[in-house]
């Protein structure tokens, strides 16, 4: 009887020892699970503060005399860094500072929307004409083409590397067709509308000679548009307006550019700022989206954009 008490105490103790490592175990990793997040959360808050790219102004107070900076950068479209609504809030503060001698816009963009390039390109001469004593100046670095070169054209002068992409003056909008395709599938099409065209350009039904025409002519128009926003921008600085492939969406480098008279020098932001400006002391004006935007944009982008690109169909496009 003896024994079999001192069994169950033994048993029981073990148990007991059994449940307190398990717990401590337990309490060990949330603990662990605690310290992890907290060391996370730390760190993106470092970087949300010390990160240069999240910085508003670089190598100057915005108290002291100063070149404004504008970042366009990636595509120009609504709801992406380079949108109308961020280029131009940064033009109106730029020159709304008393301390700002001019503005650079610094150029990085293969394009995108002519409503939003349009937008920007209106601001930039509204500011030019109401500032008279503030230049701007658009500087390409690797890319200004298309809406980018749009944006540019209604600066005072453009500048470029001598390797820079410039140009490419046209229009596009891509679409897909699958009607070959449905056809080995086997598989209808069956779309219900009301108003005669309210399907054209669908990618699963035939083209039709009329409504691709009539697509075409929109094209154009957006293309004229284009052109005469260049022409006036430029003025008699085309060496030749009229060249036949002026406007045909090519794109040249810096240092043919400059002969056809689509920038008027070579240059940076830094020779820009310093030597045609003559304030070397830069202040960044671009809005700059907080880290969580960023990374929400990296994890989960626009569901009816996805949607479109999927289908094949995108709207016109300055490029």
């Amino acid at each position: 009887m003896s024994n079999e008490s001192n069994d169950d105490k033994s048993w029981k103790l073990l148990e007991k020892t059994l449940l307190a490592s398990v717990q401590e175990q337990r309490r060990s990793r949330r603990w662990g699970i605690f310290f992890k997040v907290l060391t996370f959360i730390y760190l993106f808050g470092a970087i949300a503060v010390f990160s240069p790219a999240l910085n508003f102004s670089k190598n100057a107070s915005r108290g002291a005399a100063h070149t404004a900076v504008i970042e366009i950068n990636g595509m120009i479209a609504d709801k992406e860094a380079a949108s109308a609504d961020n280029v131009v809030g940064s033009l109106r503060a730029a020159f709304e500072d008393k301390s700002t001698k001019g503005v650079v816009l610094r150029i990085n963009s293969p394009g995108g929307s002519p409503v939003q390039s349009g937008y920007i390109y209106d601001e930039i001469r509204r500011l030019r004409a109401e500032h008279a004593d503030i230049k701007v100046y658009a500087v390409i670095s690797d890319l200004g083409a298309s809406g980018a070169y749009y944006i540019a054209s209604a600066a005072d002068a453009i500048y470029a590397d001598k390797a820079s992409l410039v140009g490419s003056i046209g229009v596009t909008a891509a679409t897909f067709g699958f009607v070959g395709t449905m056809e080995k599938l086997g598989v209808d099409r069956r779309v219900y509308t009301s108003g005669e065209h309210k399907a054209f350009l669908d990618p699963f039904q035939p083209q039709k000679a009329d409504e691709t025409e009539f697509w075409q002519s929109v094209l154009n128009t957006t293309h004229k548009q284009f052109i005469a926003a260049v022409k006036q921008g430029r003025g008699d600085r085309l060496k030749d307006a009229e060249h036949p492939e002026l406007f045909s969406g090519l794109i040249w480098t810096g240092e043919q550019a400059l002969e056809l008279g689509l920038v008027d020098g070579l240059g940076s932001t830094s020779s820009v700022a310093r030597d045609v400006i003559g304030e070397k002391e830069l202040v960044d004006y671009t809005v700059q989206e907080s880290p969580f935007d960023r990374f929400a944009k990296k994890i989960g982008a626009s569901v009816a954009e996805h949607a479109a690109m999927w289908m094949g169909f995108s709207g016109p496009t300055l490029r």
